[in-house]
């Protein structure tokens, strides 16, 4: 009988304790700026027990075990899951912080969220990667280019081309940025004439940039765009929800400085808001010698809540900067003078001075309105311009004027500019006028454009497993270009008697200042504008529409667009007679219709784990820089129809995430049929030094390749680890005719044969192979470590037509010359802490930290020297 009553009080007694109810309670804060989050959802794990935080960011939760987890979860962060064990009844988890999630967007997109075409907005999945604004600002925001944020994701390269601020250029899946999408808040903003894009005039998006996020392939863009190598969505900081601001100062190597303030008003009662950013850079040098430069960024947003379904935003941002620029150069020039040399730089009064300075200025405006017309149907229209200034400088006169030190005979060495000066004097005439044959001045080639669109889109939630979306896109371009001078060094005046119908003593008297601010009000009428000067419009209107079906398991979807595109060019400068050009007048309209079709399937066995495929043809029409040869001549079509580039491509992946770990895998190929490709380089013909442009037609190149990345957060939130990496192979395939134009006079060159084989040829300058990771290590409270580590090999130089004409003639089959792969680690520290009841954030970074020597690419100028290391560290302070 006692044993029975025993064993009842035992039994009894593990009932009371495993059921004793206690309470857990803490503070959800954001790992980043350290304050409360309100709203958070808090549960405990296995069950629904659970509340949401308070305004503070505090919760009180009724628990019924003595120990246990909590899953703490808010939309755009991750779940993070949380251990508690009561004593004495109760449980004080203090301050648990959450992180923002890499793989979403839907809290950084506040306006424009059908126009931002991000993969978030379809099911049916992509080939994809997110950076958020907390590794963008913390990793980047400085001597760092903007476009090296995305470089840690799979198949994407970025190349340092010559060292200088801006000059870097992104490779996705081998395709370099004249065939990758890149658009801001949905708005297309690669160069309308040429594809291009010029990362100076974005400099400012490292601080402007809520979310980077890259596409690759195929993507989920609806619009009739050029994203043959996939597509990158800069998500931009727009009037913020949330009142506060922040303060920043950082420095980094050769006399870098930058410092950033910002502020966001809140939203008033009556539905108003607005946010500033401000700030200012400096520095003497990146890496290269001659490199120096300076520049400003600004953002201004304002909003407005009109209603409960209407919502306004408006946002003006801009980045006036300038830098001096360094090329590729012959291998022997920095074996003989190092990796920092810049043979465009020398000295002019005992100060640094370039013969190349990129100067710009590009504000970006734009006016989203979101409205939810009806529960199951919402508009996004976005009405944006852009008015870009400034051009780049270079020499004028004959290139024998040029004079150089020559201490090392036969190479490149740096400009004697006191020299020229002095000879400019001296051969000046009687009024201290110089002219082209015996003078040398710096001009500048001036790019104007005022740039107008608006994109409008249409979803319609049919049903629970319907959405149809339909939508609009037009744009109006108008490019202005001509070259006036910038410095007449010691001159009075220069004489405009070449390759004119001038007078011959047409004389520029007038300077204009290489600056950004300037270059807004203050560049050259027609009577002083020399060599060029023309205007290039471009007209453009297109729809698309989408089609999407999602089940619990299944997803498919459809997508279609169209567009039509006009060229015309207008002269207003008239040639020689000896040459021939009358670049007088409008030339004739072309117009060309393109059009994308993509569709997918995905497929999930459970909640983990998703399989995937799609496909996509595209008819792309060919640049308005492909279609007109001559700058000086509106009437100069190219010499052979350049008709639409044709793009197949085929994708299929799988997709894992549960629990704390995420796994994506990723194969594609992509054929991209009858493309033009346009190339420079140098020779020697009769002795004479000539530059020259290579204009092929009907390239097909076949790019085939696996991907892979994955990412692992424990519980234990001590360390974050991720991996990435790409296997492709890029080849050319097939005969290619092209044409040889010396650039100086714009006469053809004849080779023996104008056809060039390049099947099986190598596609150049991106890694085919890389490999990549990434390791977050969280020390103690507010002190965390981390490290980037990237490997790139099968890299190859670009084609040579040269070599190509002489293996010909000689039976040799042509390869690329492979270059040697390298490898690059970045390091970096954090450490957060509390002053005065705000938030205090130290950053450094070390770019390249064991100082790797490498080659970044290799053209037909020569080879890019990678910035050696680099470095810089900032205190930012919040409010």
């Amino acid at each position: 009988m006692k044993k029975l009553l025993l064993f009842v009080f035992i039994a009894v007694l593990g009932v009371t304790t495993s059921f004793a109810q206690g309470k857990v309670m803490g503070t959800i804060i954001d790992s980043d700026l350290g304050s409360p989050m309100p709203g958070t959802n808090v549960v405990v794990d296995g069950t629904t027990n659970g509340v949401i935080t308070d305004f503070d960011g505090n919760f009180e939760l009724t628990v019924d075990n003595n120990s246990g987890s909590l899953n703490i979860s808010y939309v755009g962060f991750t779940t993070r899951k949380v251990n508690y064990k009561l004593k004495n009844g109760a449980a004080n988890l203090g301050n648990v912080a959450l992180t923002a999630d890499a793989a979403s967007l839907d809290e950084v997109i506040i306006t424009g969220s059908g126009v931002i075409q991000v993969a978030e907005g379809r099911q049916t999945p992509v080939a994809v990667s997110t950076i958020r604004e907390e590794e963008i600002r913390l990793k980047v925001s400085g001597n760092a280019e903007f476009t090296e944020s995305f470089k840690n994701t799979p198949s994407v390269y970025v190349a340092n081309q010559g060292g200088g601020f801006g000059d870097s250029q992104v490779f996705l899946r081998g395709f370099d940025d004249t065939n990758t999408a890149f658009l801001l808040n949905g708005q297309p903003i690669n160069g309308q004439e040429d594809g291009r894009m010029y990362w100076s005039n974005w400099s400012g998006m490292s601080d402007v940039a809520n979310a980077v996020q890259v596409q690759r392939g195929l993507g989920a863009s609806k619009l009739a765009i050029s994203s043959v190598g996939g597509t990158v969505n800069i998500i931009s900081k727009t009037t913020d929800k949330k009142q506060g601001g922040s303060f920043r100062i950082l420095g980094g190597n050769d006399s870098y400085v930058k410092g950033t303030i910002a502020y966001d008003s809140g939203v008033s009662e009556k539905g108003w808001a607005f946010s500033v950013m401000l700030d200012h850079w400096q520095a003497h040098r990146k890496y290269a010698i001659g490199t120096a430069g300076q520049g400003q960024n600004y953002m201004f947003s304002v909003g407005y809540v009109a209603s409960e379904k209407s919502k306004f935003n408006f946002l003006i941002t801009g980045a006036p900067q300038y830098h001096d620029q360094n090329f590729s150069q012959d291998p022997e020039v920095y074996e003989t003078f190092g990796g920092k040399y810049n043979p465009n730089s020398g000295f002019l009064d005992g100060e640094r001075y370039t013969e190349r300075r990129n100067y710009y200025h590009k504000p970006v405006a734009n006016l989203n309105w979101d409205y939810e017309i009806n529960d199951k149907t919402d508009l996004s229209t976005v009405v944006y311009a852009s008015w870009g200034r400034g051009g780049g400088t270079g020499s004028l006169g004959s290139s024998s004027n040029r004079v150089r030190f020559d201490e090392v005979p036969g190479v490149n060495e740096e400009i004697d500019f006191e020299t020229i000066r002095e000879n400019n004097i001296a051969n000046a005439d009687a009024n201290g006028n110089g002219n082209f044959g015996d003078s040398y001045i710096r001009r500048s080639s001036v790019n104007n454009h005022n740039w107008y669109g608006l994109l409008s889109n249409l979803n319609y939630e049919a049903n629970e497993n319907w959405n149809l979306s339909v939508g609009l896109d037009g744009r109006l371009y108008k490019g202005d270009h001509f070259r006036q001078v910038n410095d007449l060094l010691g001159l009075n005046g220069f004489v405009d008697n070449f390759r004119t119908d001038r007078p011959d003593d047409y004389t520029f008297t007038e300077e204009y200042e290489a600056d950004p601010w300037s270059a807004l009000f203050n560049t050259a009428d027609e009577a002083n504008r020399t060599q060029y000067d023309y205007s290039e419009n471009i007209n453009y209107i297109g729809g698309f529409g989408q089609a999407e079906y999602v089940n619990d398991a299944f997803s498919a979807f459809f997508q279609g667009a169209v567009s039509t595109q006009s060229f015309q060019r207008t002269g207003r400068f008239t040639g020689s007679e000896i040459d021939g050009v009358n670049g007088l007048g409008e030339s004739e309209k072309i117009s060309k219709v393109g059009y994308n079709l993509k569709g997918g399937l995905g497929y999930s066995i459970n909640d983990a784990s998703t399989f995937f495929a799609n496909a996509g043809y595209y008819s792309r029409q060919p640049f308005l820089d492909n279609i007109f040869q001559d700058i000086r001549n509106s009437n100069a079509l190219a010499s052979v129809d350049v008709d639409n580039e044709e793009i197949v491509g085929f994708e299929a992946g799988y997709r894992y995430k549960k629990g704390n770990i995420r796994i994506n895998l990723d194969a594609y190929r992509t054929e991209w049929g009858n493309r033009f490709v346009s190339t420079g380089g140098q020779t020697t013909i009769d002795g004479n030094e000539v530059f020259f442009t290579d204009r092929f037609t009907d390239v097909t190149q076949i790019h085939t390749g696996f991907e892979f990345d994955f990412e692992y957060r424990p519980d234990h939130d001590i360390y974050r680890l991720k991996g990435y990496g790409s296997i492709g192979n890029w080849e050319f395939d097939g005969e290619t005719p092209f044409t040889r134009q010396d650039n100086e006079t714009l006469e053809f060159i004849t080779l023996d044969d104008n056809t060039l084989d390049l099947s099986g040829v190598k596609v150049g300058r991106a890694p085919q192979t890389s490999f990549g990771a990434g390791l977050v290590i969280n020390v103690c409270e507010g002190l965390s470590i981390d490290g980037d580590y990237n490997v790139y090999t099968d890299l190859y130089a670009q084609i040579d037509a040269d070599d190509v004409v002489e293996n010909a003639q000689n039976g040799l089959r042509t390869q690329a010359d492979r270059l040697d792969g390298y490898g690059l680690l970045d390091l970096g520290l954090t450490y957060k802490f509390n002053f005065g009841g705000n938030r205090l954030t130290f950053r450094a970074n070390a770019y390249n930290a064991t100082n790797e020597a490498y080659v970044s690419r290799q053209d037909n100028f020569g080879i890019s020297v990678g910035n050696g290391r680099t470095y810089n560290a900032s205190m930012r302070y919040s409010f």
